[in-house]
């Protein structure tokens, strides 16, 4: 997915981040069924082939971290000032918390659309080749940005964000040779029949414990995750569809006009694409370090790259606690550590990997 685009994506972003929850009943995998048997090299495969780029559905997603629900739509600090929409870093915070429901329109490589629906509320993406807007209808307020030149290229992959097969696509890449890939029992989800393909890492320094991802039997395409904490036995997260249609969707839905009286806020997108480059410890770029691999990475921005509203958020500023050299937001899947010195660090792995990324060791 490009960094742009997920950039601009509310509750979309950050699957390396937000490795986490459990919305039981509607999104749980449905009736038993009765699929051929297939080898866990074979449901991978079908999911490497998958090919459906159209799609039309709802995608329930909830959290059990063991941390407070923010307030959906988010306090003033945690909105874009001009436009009051909640910023892309205060959306995906609020994914750390509680539920959320969402319509998801794909169609290619680029033209998409997510409705969030909060209470009383609603909050749209649409992006529609280069062209992106965002709008709230609490705030009944706009924005408007053009992605750059190289948005338009097959590499940028925003038409599959806010679904499962994004989510799955992240954990699959963490899978080392000693990662235990099984295939659990047949399941029907979304009206649809799937294999359950289950990674378990073997390795004590993460805090993932396991990852089941439900695999449509027909398309290859994903249609949920749950992941489950180390040493939990119900789900710490779980996205996945509830109602999925493979068809492609009307081409209204990819237009949009900002209705009368909203305020339009045209924002400008900086290309960061051009500017990635490799360095020692890991794989840089002008936002993030990463280091480490697999289910072990850590993600580190510096302090002039985090997002004011990323401190102001009441997980942040209300929740975190004081720790040797900053302060820790502690969570059952993902701990972030924000340092004395502004800089953030965020992984699922336990602390002290954290302060040792922080310190270069």
């Amino acid at each position: 997915m490009t960094p742009v685009w997920k950039r601009w994506l509310p509750a979309a972003v950050v699957p390396a981040v937000i490795a986490g929850g459990a919305l039981l009943g509607t999104v749980q995998a449905g009736a038993a069924t009765d699929l051929p048997d297939k080898t866990p090299q074979e449901v991978l495969e079908m999911v490497a082939n998958s090919s459906v780029r159209s799609l039309s559905g709802t995608v329930e997603q909830s959290s059990e971290l063991g941390l407070p629900q923010l307030p959906t739509g988010g306090p003033s600090g945690e909105s874009d000032a001009s436009s009051g929409i909640p910023s892309g870093v205060a959306s995906a915070l609020e994914l750390l918390s509680g539920s959320h429901t969402a319509r998801v329109y794909l169609d290619g490589h680029s033209r998409a659309r997510v409705q969030v629906m909060d209470r009383l509320a609603e909050r749209d993406v649409i992006r529609n080749g280069r062209d992106v807007w965002l709008y709230s209808s609490k705030q009944n307020a706009a924005a408007h940005l053009i992605l750059p030149n190289a948005s338009t290229s097959e590499e940028y992959h925003g038409d599959k964000a806010w679904t499962p097969e994004d989510l799955a696509e992240h954990f699959l890449s963490s899978v080392e040779p000693s990662t235990e890939v099984t295939v659990g029992s047949d399941s029907e989800v979304a009206g649809r029949e799937a294999y359950e393909l289950v990674l378990t890492p073997d390795s004590s320094e993460t805090l993932v414990g396991s990852v089941s991802i439900a695999v449509d039997s027909e398309t290859g395409l994903p249609l949920s995750v749950d992941v489950q904490a180390r040493g939990q036995d119900a789900p710490a997260f779980e996205v996945g569809f509830t109602e999925l249609s493979l068809e492609a969707p009307s081409d209204d839905l990819f237009n949009f006009t900002p209705p009368p009286g909203a305020t339009v806020t045209e924002r400008v997108v900086k290309d960061h694409h051009a500017k990635h480059a490799k360095g020692d410890r890991g794989e840089h770029s002008k936002d993030y370090v990463k280091y480490g691999s697999g289910w072990e990475t850590v993600i580190g921005l510096p302090a002039d790259e985090v997002p004011a509203e990323f401190m102001d958020s009441p997980l942040i500023a209300e929740t975190a606690q004081e720790v040797d050299g900053g302060r820790l937001l502690s969570s059952a899947l993902v701990n972030v550590f924000v340092t004395d010195d502004g800089r953030v660090f965020a992984g699922p792995v336990p602390l002290e990997q954290l302060q040792a990324a922080a310190e270069g060791r």
